[in-house]
């Protein structure tokens, strides 16, 4: 199931299917952060539902590896880990060199023409700082390059790995250094792609998300980081410069 669903057609779903579909935006994007208790009656005073669809869609997000449940602690958003970073990079890194590479011999016009717009589009909504509308343009700038393979069994596998690429994805936009360089990177990998060069379009978009795995990484560090550092004890007005210690009477 895509991220980037028409959320129009809501209205028209099952009501578990709708609070599924929100909470799980939520945590993709951020809103709802890794580590954060999800409490079943907060949410549905929230979402102004009953507490059952919530429950109903809390069970589906945990198959789904975005919640985890703690024993008598209740639901949680899943922790992003290392290892499951990793994990998925390390596939989506040869499948978007290898998407590159074929959208480099199968790209039409039509596609390399959509392909600059979308760049563009890319460009603009940077330009804006919207995390959710820079995070949409990319995912439509690369779906451009996933559509031009013409392999529809790559296709589905891009497709069933996005929803957890997009939760690493946003991390890394929503660190605003970092979109000068998005920018370049994104520009390079569809000139190369315009130009049929195959070679330079996988070292590209390797590269790509080798500089995300190191950001996101770089932020988990420095969150764990904070989480771990003690607190500084005030000094008790029994141990502040000057005072007297309880023990130390008077004439000893």
């Amino acid at each position: 199931m895509a991220m980037y669903t028409n959320e129009d057609n809501d209205q028209f779903l099952p009501l578990r299917e709708t609070v599924y579909k929100k909470l799980r935006k939520q945590i993709l994007t951020g809103e709802l952060k890794p580590g954060e208790r999800l409490m079943e009656i907060h949410l549905a005073n929230k979402l102004d539902v009953s507490r059952t669809p919530i429950r109903e869609a809390i069970r589906e997000l945990e198959l789904e590896g975005l919640v985890t449940i703690i024993p008598r602690s209740g639901a949680q958003v899943a922790q992003i880990s290392e290892k499951e970073l990793r994990d998925v990079l390390e596939v989506r890194r040869s499948l978007d060199a290898l998407c590159s590479e074929l959208a480099c011999r199968r790209a039409t016009s039509t596609d390399k023409d959509r392909l600059k717009k979308a760049c563009q589009a890319f460009e603009e909504a940077t330009e804006k700082g919207n995390s959710v509308a820079i995070a949409g343009a990319d995912v439509a700038f690369h779906e451009i390059i996933t559509q031009a393979t013409e392999n529809h069994r790559l296709i589905e596998i891009v497709h069933n790995l996005a929803d957890q690429m997009y939760r690493y994805r946003f991390e890394y936009i929503r660190d605003d250094t970092n979109y000068g360089q998005l920018i370049k990177e994104h520009r390079a990998l569809m000139n190369a792609i315009v130009d049929g060069d195959a070679e330079k379009a996988s070292g590209i978009a390797k590269q790509h998300i080798d500089r995300q795995e190191e950001s996101v990484l770089r932020h988990l560090r420095e969150g764990e980081s904070t989480q771990q550092k003690p607190r500084k004890r005030r000094p008790s007005a029994a141990a502040a410069p000057g005072s007297r210690k309880p023990d130390q009477g008077a004439g000893i």
